[in-house]
């Protein structure tokens, strides 16, 4: 049997901010390891570039990216265990967050050509 997609009942903005940070983790000097096992901080955001910004060799439209900056939507993440806020500052993710198929990589994380 299949896994089911998407278990925790992700909104669609807790899922396009949760592939994002994902990404952040991926990317070279995204993210610093723990401060638990299995777990990554995030504590630089990329910086907007006109309407949309880097990440690794993606770009991302800035509309892809509301909730990175949304506390409302960082307490969500932590309240269904794949992240931990530090509002405004820094986002750990769990390593189930960092495991969690959002199922949309391939939509918002579009292969840069600059």
């Amino acid at each position: 049997m299949a896994p089911k997609q998407n278990p925790l009942k992700l909104n669609p903005l807790q899922l396009r901010t949760l592939t994002l940070l994902q990404a952040m983790v991926r990317a070279p000097g995204g993210a610093v390891a723990g401060p638990g096992p299995g777990e990554a901080t995030i504590e630089r955001f990329p910086p907007a570039h006109g309407d949309h910004f880097h990440l690794g060799d993606a770009v991302v439209r800035g509309s892809d990216a509301t909730g990175l900056f949304n506390e409302k939507v960082w307490n969500a993440l932590t309240r269904k265990g794949v992240a931990r806020g530090d509002w405004p500052h820094r986002i750990t993710l769990t390593p189930d967050g960092l495991t969690y198929d959002t199922g949309l990589g391939h939509e918002i994380l579009h292969q840069s050509g600059h």
